[in-house]
């Protein structure tokens, strides 16, 4: 886990640059921490140390362009470029997840992943490129989502420069709260979806054998 001060020592040493590497290398399913990276940008920034308007651009650009080669990668790579990513049991039930949150969700599926099922994000990208979801729906509601989780995460570092180690670990419970809400949301609709299902199954077969000389 890369801490704090390794975060701010980054940032010193390579400013925007490295919130730009962060927020495009996270899209691709690699384990960094962008949201400590963008809450410190924005701290940062509140200090006069980096400028406000290349921390918010180094990390949106970063992260539509990660989500944008995710795609692509789910695009032109196929099932063999997923049975790759999903060779480790972990992936699998990951992206098997992604598969079924794109399936049901569509669009909104992946403007969720950016921000509300943030861990979820890169792995949707994976899998909205591989299922066939249209580039322009995918890129208009990444575009939108990646909005929000930058403006969020970079304004609040802005804010509350000075307790970022504790704003750190509040959003990180927030945004494990936020997924599991998530997630329990869209079970409860496909369950209800397949409770109407089985009741139209239920009321056509009573119709049919009703019908029957």
């Amino acid at each position: 886990m890369i801490s704090t001060e390794l975060v701010f020592t980054l940032l010193s040493d390579y400013g925007p640059w490295v919130v730009f590497a962060s927020a495009f290398l996270s899209c691709l399913a690699l384990p960094i921490p962008t949201s400590l990276m963008m809450l410190a940008g924005g701290a940062f920034a509140a200090t006069g140390d980096l400028a406000l308007t290349n921390v918010v651009a180094a990390a949106f650009i970063g992260a539509v362009i990660g989500d944008q080669t995710g795609f692509a990668i789910g695009r032109f790579g196929g099932t063999p470029a997923l049975e790759k990513l999903a060779r480790n049991p972990a992936r699998k039930a990951v992206l098997a997840k992604a598969h079924a949150f794109v399936n049901r969700r569509g669009g909104l599926g992946v403007f969720l992943s950016t921000w509300a099922v943030a861990p979820l994000g890169p792995w949707v990208n994976f899998a909205a490129g591989a299922t066939g979801l249209g580039w322009l729906r995918f890129a208009i509601w990444d575009i939108l989502g990646e909005t929000i989780w930058v403006t969020l995460y970079v304004g609040l570092g802005f804010i509350f420069a000075s307790r970022i180690e504790i704003l750190a670990d509040l959003m990180g419970n927030i945004a494990g709260l936020l997924a599991a809400l998530v997630v329990a949301a869209g079970a409860l609709v496909w369950i209800k979806a397949m409770i109407r299902a089985h009741e139209r199954h239920k009321h056509l077969a009573e119709e049919v054998a009703n019908s029957a000389p």
